[in-house]
Parts: structure tokens; C-alpha cells; sequence
């Protein structure tokens, strides 16, 4: 049992601390990028549903908006764009950092940074249609017991 780890090598605590708080950072990095691109996305995209520019014109303090993005209760407001619907859902939910979350989690993660209307629905639907999950999800239902044949009927 003592000899147990004689061909493992580990890394110094100062390496090991380095490394880990590059991989850290470049996740960080990574997600900065992420919403960058999404916010150009945002910005190009002109279209304007009628509900936001009623919101917007209440001037209620918890909506307004700034360098042509619409924010709500200080979250980004996602225009009615597929484009940039799917590429958020996607980079939360298909990257490797994020796991593929379940619907809950995602709407978690998701309302942290942004807000459109459908958000729940949007994600619902996009769990349910990724294959990787539906092929890991854990089935709640008790396995069903083993087949018994039917006796034959005697013709008399």
C-alpha cells in the first residue's frame, strides 16, 4: 500500500497555483470575449419590439438604455434575433467550462447577464433538444419487471 503512488509525480504547490490561476484566467478571458461579441451582435442587430420601446419610454429607472443596448434591472436585453439567442444559449450550455447544465442552472446562468421575453421557454426547448443530455439523463422511473408468456388457451 505505501508504494502505491511510487510512479506519480506531483507538482510543486507554487506550480500547481500558477497554472491553476492561468486556466482561471483565461476562462475569465474567454467569457469577457464571449459577451463582447454577443453586445457587437446586439448593437448591429436594429430591431425593436414595441413592448421595449413602451418600457423605455415609462423611464422607470429599471430600464434603460446606453451605447444602443437595452438593459433591464441591470441585465443586457436580448433582441427577438435567433442568431444571438442560440449563441447564447449555446455558450451556456455546450461549452466544455459550463457541462451542459440542466434547465434550471441554465436559466440561472443565463438571467445573470441577460433578459428576453420567452427566456424560460428558449431554454427549455434547447435542453430538450441537446442530444448529450438526453442520452445522460438519469431516468427517475422504476425498471419495468420481467416478461412472464401468456399461457395458451386449451381449444376444447
Amino acid at each position: 500500500m505505501k508504494e502505491d503512488n511510487k510512479d506519480v509525480q506531483l507538482l510543486k504547490e507554487q506550480l500547481w497555483t500558477r497554472r491553476t490561476t492561468a486556466e482561471i484566467t483565461i476562462l475569465r478571458r474567454k467569457t469577457t470575449m464571449d459577451k463582447l461579441d454577443i453586445t457587437k451582435e446586439i448593437r448591429r442587430n436594429n430591431t425593436r419590439e414595441q413592448e421595449m420601446v413602451q418600457t423605455l419610454k415609462k423611464k422607470n429607472g429599471l430600464t434603460w438604455e446606453k451605447d444602443r443596448i437595452i438593459y433591464m434591472e441591470g441585465r443586457i436585453y436580448v433582441p427577438n434575433n435567433k442568431k444571438i439567442r442560440e449563441q447564447i444559449l449555446k455558450e451556456n450550455h455546450d461549452s466544455v467550462d459550463m457541462g451542459h447544465p440542466e434547465q434550471q442552472q441554465m436559466i440561472e446562468l443565463i438571467k445573470q447577464n441577460y433578459w428576453w421575453l420567452g427566456l424560460k421557454k428558449n431554454i427549455k426547448k434547447y435542453v430538450q433538444g441537446c442530444f448529450k443530455c438526453q442520452q445522460n439523463k438519469v431516468q427517475h422511473q422504476k425498471k419495468a419487471g420481467e416478461l412472464h408468456p401468456l399461457e395458451i388457451p386449451q381449444e376444447s
